[in-house]
């Protein structure tokens, strides 16, 4: 390729993606991460810690999603406004920098899930080089861990407009309060693979915990943490608190009915 600009966001697949492209490219490779209120502030400064402790160049540029009526409205396509967003103001890096390709992180696990953000991605012409030669999430997993990566096993972090059911606006104040409630659950209680998921409630938000599969004992083992997580989140702002039975999965479960969908119009 020459030269080229990688969609970096701090996690497992584009830290990898932005590291070897260093590595082949040298100075004619540059990390690019968007700052926005779906960012959570913690994830955005490891970026740039992950960056600077590897010495791969990073550009921070801001997006301008929050501007279009589309993603906010949250449709079952957000992340293509959310990616068309990203992709527009890179472009404005190519035309400063001279550098013609851009990449980002989509790999062969991602092959079969709905992701609207691969759309955008083929209209800007953006290459998704892991995908292209089939590596899947355990294998950059494995290979970031051979690079001495941080990242190899870092939980997957999508951004925190995902948190929110289609159809139900994303404003910055459920972000921010998304954003307080996994900070408390990662820094208090100790939990790594957790989500908050917002839902719109008449009598207000309600906040559903997610917990990863390793997490469960811990919790259980602890009858005391239901009431003091219950009390901490309801400070922040949720107005009811509850613990998903089925726990962490992918998307939240929001994206099977699409899938299921599509599956169906396949056949």
């Amino acid at each position: 390729m020459g030269s080229c600009l990688v969609a970096y966001s701090g996690g497992v697949d584009s830290v990898f993606l932005a590291f070897v492209a260093h590595q082949t490219l040298g100075s004619r490779s540059l990390a690019v991460i968007a700052d926005s209120p779906s960012l959570p502030r913690q994830e955005l400064k490891e970026a740039i810690e992950i960056a600077e402790r590897f010495g791969f160049p990073l550009e921070i540029i801001r997006t301008r999603e929050f501007d279009n009526e589309n993603y906010l409205k949250n449709p079952v396509n957000r992340c293509y406004f959310c990616k068309s967003a990203l992709f527009e103001e890179m472009e404005e890096v190519v035309k400063k920098t001279g550098i013609r390709q851009v990449l980002y992180g989509e790999n062969a696990s991602d092959v079969g899930d709905y992701r609207p953000g691969a759309q955008a991605a083929q209209e800007f012409s953006v290459v998704a080089p892991m995908k292209e030669v089939g590596l899947t999430k355990a294998e950059i997993r494995e290979l970031s861990g051979r690079l001495g990566l941080p990242t190899a096993d870092k939980p997957q972090m999508a951004c925190l407009s995902s948190r929110i059911p289609y159809g139900e606006q994303v404003t910055s104040e459920k972000l921010s309060a998304i954003e307080q409630a996994e900070r408390l659950l990662k820094d208090r209680w100790g939990f790594q693979e957790v989500r908050v998921r917002s839902h719109e409630m008449q009598q207000g938000q309600l906040a559903r915990i997610e917990l990863g599969s390793e997490e469960w004992e811990r919790f259980f083992t602890h009858p005391e943490w239901g009431a003091e997580i219950g009390t901490s989140l309801k400070a922040i702002g949720f107005q009811f608190v509850t613990l998903d039975l089925i726990g962490y999965r992918r998307g939240g479960g929001l994206n099977d009915g699409i899938l299921k969908k599509s599956a169906k119009s396949r056949a």
